[in-house]
């Protein structure tokens, strides 16, 4: 007989980047010592990076494993009928000591066509930004091919990307198909479609320590490009406390803003189960027969079986991500 299913929590898969540095590990606890700390999955199924539980009775089981056992009830009926074995998310925290290269990302159809991959739409939620910190989203100007491809070939990129100056709590929305960087200096929280596939089509110029560039994908990637986006890409969303607000909504995910300063009975009325990223303070989620807190940096997975749980804190800044 199958266990009751229960808030999951994960062990942090780390990673290091050329443009990485300590925030991860000093400002949101990741247990490393690197100076090139860039990323830490939270939840993940990408192969060869499945996220190992890390609580309770499936401690030590991979996510990839419970979801073929559980199916709908950890994700959701709908969700399971729509993705199969295939969980639909990965959530990351990022730090950029230094600027990420210029990249975009494929959508569904040309990355099943080429990768076999889900495509990458994402969102970024900023939880610390230093003075005049940026993030690079989409061109300044309208843009077609022919004129990317002139800036590209006269190494002028820059002059047509649009640099955005950011702060805690801006939050932008990416989908396949736009130009985008994280511009040094930023820590965000990172939700997205389940993909490893990017696109680096510049990466100023720089080399690693065997004196290498990083390899550029641009022959692939201009077909990938959507020039025609709306510029609509920086999210508003109210912050009014104790009531979930909703900052995007697109085919891949939705997520809420939720802040709380007291306790709520949540109910999951979405066939899906539903993912708290701790952004500030310290949560507690108690379920019937559970206990778990979630304290800023953290990020916990709450099956779709169950259907309500109370949310109880003095202070906590949470995102509320389901499919």
């Amino acid at each position: 007989m199958n266990k009751q299913l229960y808030p999951l929590k994960f062990h942090p898969i780390l990673k290091d980047k050329i443009w990485g540095g300590e925030k991860l590990s000093k400002q949101l606890k990741k247990p490393s010592s690197s100076k090139n700390l860039g990323e830490s999955w939270e939840i993940s199924t990408v192969p060869g990076d499945i996220s190992e539980v890390v609580n309770g009775e499936f401690k030590s089981q991979n996510l990839q494993d419970l979801l073929e056992l559980y199916k709908g009830d950890l994700i959701g009926d709908k969700n399971y009928k729509r993705f199969g074995n295939s969980f639909p998310l990965l959530i990351k925290f990022i730090d950029a000591k230094q600027d990420l290269s210029i990249q975009l990302h494929p959508d569904d159809d040309l990355a099943k066509a080429r990768h076999n991959s889900f495509g990458k739409t994402e969102m970024w939620y900023v939880m610390q930004a230093d003075k005049d910190a940026n993030l690079i989203v989409g061109f300044n100007q309208k843009i077609d091919k022919e004129i990317y491809l002139k800036h590209l070939e006269e190494k002028t990129l820059t002059q047509i990307l649009n640099f955005d100056k950011v702060k805690e709590g801006d939050t932008y929305f990416i989908e396949a198909g736009r130009v985008h960087a994280i511009g040094a200096g930023v820590l965000l929280a990172e939700i997205q479609q389940t993909s490893d596939v990017t696109y680096r089509v510049y990466d100023w110029d720089r080399v690693d320590e065997e004196g290498k560039e990083r390899e550029l994908h641009n022959d692939i990637a201009i077909d990938a490009f959507k020039f025609d986006l709306k510029d609509d890409f920086k999210v508003g969303y109210r912050k009014e406390r104790n009531v979930s607000h909703n900052m995007v909504g697109c085919p891949f995910f939705t997520t809420n803003y939720l802040e709380l300063d007291t306790e709520i009975i949540k109910k999951n009325t979405y066939d899906s189960f539903i993912i708290y990223i701790c952004v500030d303070g310290e949560a507690e989620i108690l379920t019937e027969n559970s206990n778990e807190v979630i304290s800023k940096g953290e990020t916990i997975l709450i099956p779709a079986a169950i259907k309500d749980f109370l949310l109880k804190t003095s202070y906590a800044k949470l995102l509320e991500v389901y499919v």
